[in-house]
């Protein structure tokens, strides 16, 4: 049995949902020794690297499954909720679980909040009036936060580090083989070229890494490749370090809203541990904010205006993607009231690294360049796939002449440090 079992399920939800749901069933009760009678799957625009549904047994118990398929994975154990219950974070407890890599299941009772990521969406959406709710519930939960990161502030040698599952998002991806499997060979490796579909053309990412960018008047003088090189170097995992207990994958998926008491319950701890808080941030502030185009391209692309042009070397690209409201409440919530006291202590203890923007940087630029394949032409129309590259290159980058909005909100933040 192998990851690539749980990677053909998470993919097949979407195509072919009953022979999915039967290799399920199968497994699960081969895992847990279980007398499954069904298995329910709920393919999700939520589920990018990762699947769940219902379990019914033979004695008529009904419980929730979870998982996170993470092909060419290096890590080998996955899931540690105890880690955050011991910290003080309100986190969901399974009732059974599987850890081994290639087998990572959790199995809950059922569970009835609805996750943040689906009120969110139904907020943005105009279909739901509890923007005043969940942003009291996320300011709560991020003051909490804060509170969890204070109290189990350490330094982290660089031999612990290294074996933090929270790389597995960020640096293994980019050394893993998913980075070659998704864009093609890098400079100076041997390989096949991938193309990809942007509007009006289909390019060889080859040549597509070698552009420099202006997006919005905002220009860049480094290429994609100049930023896949300078994240391999930045997130090395052998790094010592500030650290913390943290989630590691804390996005609005991995997050359910209670309505009645306005509070957050984490879920889905895959990447749980000790880790750099920089990277534990890292996908609460890029998916809770900035990708709804990943979860909804069709949606997206409807209301998307973009255009581009080519100048020589460099792409001019031009677009209408703005941020909902209650997007940018997620971003101010965790910057002021967990990311700019965090670096503020880090500062006041003489911890914080030197270069802790270029690193996040590098980290948020995994978020969009590698969470999903932006050449997959059935998943992303063209427009999508070129407002991803887009994206990419704003989190990654410097933005030279009119800021980004990720640079207007770090410039912020180091005008507060005193930098």
């Amino acid at each position: 049995m192998s990851n690539d079992l749980l990677q053909d399920i998470q993919t097949l939800q979407f195509l072919d949902k009953p022979k999915a749901e039967a290799m399920l069933k199968t497994l699960i009760g081969e895992v847990f020794s279980l007398d499954v009678v069904a298995v329910e799957l709920r393919p999700l625009a939520v589920s990018l690297n990762s699947f769940n549904g219902f379990v019914t047994l033979a004695d008529n118990r009904r419980l929730f499954f979870k998982t996170h398929t993470e092909p060419d994975s290096v890590v080998g154990e996955y899931y540690n909720s105890a880690v955050l219950a011991e910290a003080g974070y309100p986190v969901i407890r399974p009732v059974m679980s599987s850890t081994e890599s290639g087998k990572q299941l959790l199995i809950y009772e059922v569970i009835n909040d609805p996750s943040v990521f689906d009120v969110a969406w139904q907020i943005e959406c105009g279909q739901s009036s509890e923007a005043e709710g969940l942003s009291a519930a996320q300011h709560a939960a991020d003051d909490e936060l804060r509170q969890f990161y204070f109290n189990r502030l350490a330094i982290q040698p660089a031999e612990q580090a290294a074996q933090a599952g929270v790389h597995q998002l960020f640096y293994h991806r980019l050394t893993g083989g998913r980075l070659v499997k998704f864009y093609g060979s890098l400079p100076g490796q041997q390989g096949e070229d991938v193309s990809i579909q942007l509007p009006g053309t289909t390019m060889p990412m080859s040549a597509v890494r070698r552009k420099q960018w202006v997006i919005n008047g905002q220009r860049y003088e480094v290429t994609l490749d100049n930023l896949i090189q300078n994240a391999i170097e930045d997130l090395n995992p052998a790094q010592e370090g500030p650290s913390v207990i943290g989630h590691g994958d804390a996005h609005n998926g991995n997050v359910f809203y209670n309505q009645e008491s306005r509070s957050l319950t984490y879920f889905d701890p895959a990447f749980a541990g000790r880790h750099d808080p920089l990277l534990d941030l890292t996908k609460p502030l890029f998916h809770n904010v900035f990708a709804m185009w990943m979860y909804f391209p069709q949606e997206k692309a409807q209301a998307l205006n973009i255009s581009w042009d080519q100048q020589g070397d460099t792409w001019i690209v031009d677009h209408n993607y703005n941020l909902h409201p209650i997007r940018e409440m997620f971003l101010t919530s965790k910057t002021d009231r967990v990311l700019v006291p965090l670096l503020s202590e880090l500062v006041r203890r003489g911890w914080l690294r030197s270069d802790w923007r270029r690193f996040l940087k590098s980290a948020l630029f995994c978020c969009p360049f590698l969470t999903m394949n932006l050449a997959d032409a059935n998943k992303f129309p063209p427009e999508i796939s070129l407002l991803g590259l887009s994206m990419a290159v704003e989190m990654g980058a410097d933005s030279m002449d009119k800021r980004s909005r990720i640079d207007q909100l770090f410039d912020q933040v180091e005008t507060g440090l005193g930098q």
